[in-house]
């Protein structure tokens, strides 16, 4: 058990090394990191808010154009469902169903009052399911007068789809600025349509809001190829078009469009940027989930030969000709984009669409939450703690204190190179954390000695003696540490803020205290007991 083969002595020594090398950008500026070469580390341990500042953004939520949008689906949806299909036969309409806003209606016209009972069977068809009915909400009333048929949005679904906005909303902001949890990120709902946005960082609100306020709607739409130039530029469009621009990388112009989407971006299952090897610069590949796939199969196989638009806020990002029948599921957006045009476009995709506009109510920096002195006072109680640490372990274990000390040295070395290597947040709460850690590894040393020292006094031999000692304490050491990361686990997922930092210090280090504790003061203990067979130690 004390004996380690030399390329397991060589793998513990690289993991230090290794970990030491990920912490050295935490000794320089972000200007100095930034000019060092591309294969070098360049992570760092963010500040909080509480010891940098950060930048404040109050947010309001549009949820009227949630529900306009809402109604306009449904408005697409009973289109649709009066299509013929199967064995059903088409059920003819005056016009095009129409909503009103200021009454939260959709309104349908039957052509023939023979099969107004059968398009109101089908409008309740697709009005009766949703999430709203199994939390026990009625989404509709459907209402028949004569030909017409009224579809009202309920009083209760309409609070509902606002809250449901407003949570939404939330959580695409918190995976656009913060995608990995680790950077202490606040963002909290206030009253029933806004939100607070309280990021760390180098106190740019405008920088922020940029990140922020991309809708990120993606849809793709088939081209209306038939309607004449001179119309377009007189503004005539027919029924269900729309005039949508060319992006930047496109060039100037833009298309007539078909107003209904053919695939949403809520179909978007992932997103991610690479390279194009066909055309040069970088590309945005895409998979479905499997009712895009569908889609997407479906639509591709029909219309061969046509040219179809991919639109992200309202710009066609790419207009390709569909060359064959796509029945994968996954696609790809092509345009030379630049490397960060099409991390960006990626990260927009997978993040998903904003559910509603988002305006800025309120921004401004905002000053570090504690002073200079408290911060000063905090690290100087950190190294005074961890000196006087260093020192009861020398004095109360003698040599093997040493080793417990140099493995001490190893955990913190361990611990800065992992949060660095994550680009985590450490706020004050977060520097508990490394204290507890600290605490937490002595600890182990401790329990390991002391069944040592119970072993020699025992009788035992000093190889025997240590070998038993870390045998007997490894139990008591699991036991306390994953209590430990499961209790930090659970503060991770159901905390924000300040007590997330804690959670990210606390679980990162208790695995690098329970390596740096049973490993590295193994490894040392075992090359002194094993190489110079001590007649006794004393503990």
């Amino acid at each position: 058990m004390l004996q380690f083969r030399p390329w397991q002595q060589a793998l513990i020594a690289a993991t230090v090394i290794l970990a030491a090398i990920l912490a050295v950008p935490n000794f320089f500026s972000k200007e100095e990191v930034a000019g060092w070469p591309g294969f070098a580390p360049k992570g760092r341990i963010n500040l909080g808010l509480d010891l940098q500042g950060g930048s404040y953004l109050l947010l309001g939520v549009d949820t009227e154009k949630v529900i306009d949008d809402r109604l306009t689906n449904l408005r697409q949806e009973v289109q649709r469902t009066m299509r013929p299909s199967g064995d059903r036969e088409r059920i003819r309409l005056q016009a095009l169903p129409t909503v009103n806003s200021a009454d939260d209606t959709v309104s349908v016209r039957v052509r023939d009052e023979a099969q107004v009972e059968d398009a109101a069977k089908r409008i309740r068809d697709i009005t009766r399911g949703g999430a709203l009915v199994g939390a026990g909400v009625r989404p509709y009333e459907v209402t028949v007068t004569g030909p017409r048929i009224d579809i009202v949005l309920t009083p209760e679904a309409k609070r509902a789809y606002g809250q449901e906005a407003l949570a939404d909303s939330i959580e695409v902001v918190r995976r656009r600025i913060d995608p990995a949890g680790n950077k202490e990120v606040l963002i909290q709902p206030q009253g029933e349509d806004r939100i607070v946005v309280q990021a760390p960082g180098d106190n740019d609100p405008e920088a922020l809001k940029q990140i922020i306020n991309r809708t990120g709607q993606l849809s793709f739409h088939r081209v209306d190829r038939s309607v004449p130039a001179e119309e377009v530029q007189a503004g005539i469009l027919p029924p269900g078009r729309m005039l949508t621009p060319m992006a930047v990388t496109e060039g100037p112009g833009g298309l007539v469009l078909y107003e209904e989407a053919e695939v949403t971006g809520d179909m978007v299952e992932s997103a991610s940027a690479g390279i194009d090897n066909d055309g040069g610069g970088f590309q945005i590949n895409f998979a479905f989930d499997s009712r895009g796939a569908r889609r997407f199969a479906s639509y591709t196989s029909e219309h061969i030969g046509e040219q179809f638009a991919i639109v992200l806020d309202n710009e066609i990002i790419s207009a390709p000709v569909i060359q064959s029948a796509i029945p994968g599921g996954q696609g790809r957006i092509t345009g030379n984009f630049s490397p960060e045009e099409a991390q960006r476009i990626a990260t927009l995709i997978r993040s998903g669409a904003l559910p509603a506009p988002l305006s800025t109510l309120e921004q401004r920096s905002i000053s570090a939450g504690l002073g200079a002195d408290s911060v000063r006072a905090g690290s100087f109680a950190l190294i005074i703690g961890f000196i006087a640490v260093v020192i009861y372990m020398v004095l109360s274990y003698g040599r093997f204190g040493v080793y417990a000390d140099i493995a001490l040295i190893s955990n913190v070395i361990l611990l800065s190179g992992a949060l660095s290597l994550f680009g985590s947040t450490l706020t004050l709460p977060g520097i508990a954390g490394v204290v507890l850690t600290i605490g937490m590894a002595v600890d182990a040393n401790v329990l390991i000695f002391e069944r040592i020292r119970e072993e020699v006094q025992a009788g035992k031999t000093p190889v025997k003696a240590t070998e038993l000692g870390f045998e007997k304490a490894l139990s008591a050491i699991i036991d306390a540490n994953v209590t430990t990361f499961v209790a930090a686990l659970i503060m991770f997922v159901l905390g924000a803020g300040p007590v997330r930092g804690f959670a990210v210090t606390l679980a990162t280090g208790v695995i690098t205290s329970v390596f740096s504790a049973y490993v590295i003061t193994r490894l040392l203990a075992g090359l002194y007991v094993l190489g110079k067979r001590p007649k006794t130690i004393t503990l």
